[in-house]
């Protein structure tokens, strides 16, 4: 969805551009594509495709949706020690299994899940809880935040994984307070001579 809306094609080749510019250009240490096909064979096709675009230095999760054929595929990748991102979870149930798969993470969508009638809040915290209840190292990617309040109530209840927007990212740098003690910081400085540098 986020290549349709940037107008990029869903292709290897698109997409390995991407990688060069997310690893090399910008030196990111690992980048998420989402493998594609309507079937375990080919998300496997294009999972290990999208997996061998950085050579093998690992960087890249291949990220797989919370279907019995993303299931599938994600055994099939895992097992070839592919680094996975079990996506489109809604529920805590989907994440035992992600968990149980061994994936490295696990991707709540928390807006969707509240615009369809959910605590998305609630059960983001429910899904970090059961997946540390039952030991696994799989880690609670939130994402589809909408507001940082949301990140903010997370953080308090343990989960550590974001992904969010630049106006999220704004909404956490503004206080009012702030501003205000800076500006008097500043104010305070001049006045005692320091905008003097030399």
């Amino acid at each position: 969805m986020l290549l349709q809306r940037a107008g990029v094609p869903c292709t290897l080749p698109s997409v390995t551009q991407l990688a060069k510019a997310a690893l090399d250009d910008y030196n990111l240490n690992e980048v998420m594509f989402q493998a594609w096909g309507g079937d375990t064979d080919s998300l496997v096709r294009t999972g290990s495709a999208l997996a061998s675009l950085d050579g093998g230095l690992q960087r890249i999760v291949v990220k797989l949706p919370l279907t019995r054929d993303g299931i599938a595929a994600a055994h099939k990748l895992g097992s070839d020690g592919v680094r996975i991102c079990m996506t489109a979870c809604y529920n805590r149930q989907q994440a035992l299994i992600a968990g149980g798969l061994g994936a490295e993470y696990v991707a709540p969508y928390l807006g969707r899940m509240s615009d369809n009638g959910k605590d998305g809040v609630a059960e983001c915290a429910a899904i970090a809880a059961a997946l540390q209840g039952m030991g696994s190292s799989t880690r609670v990617l939130v994402a589809s935040l909408r507001s940082a309040e949301q990140l903010t109530a997370l953080a308090v209840q343990g989960c550590n994984t974001f992904t969010y927007s630049p106006a999220i990212a704004d909404e956490l740098l503004h206080e009012p307070l702030t501003d205000a003690a800076a500006a008097d910081f500043e104010a305070a400085a001049l006045a005692s001579g320091g905008g003097d540098f030399s």
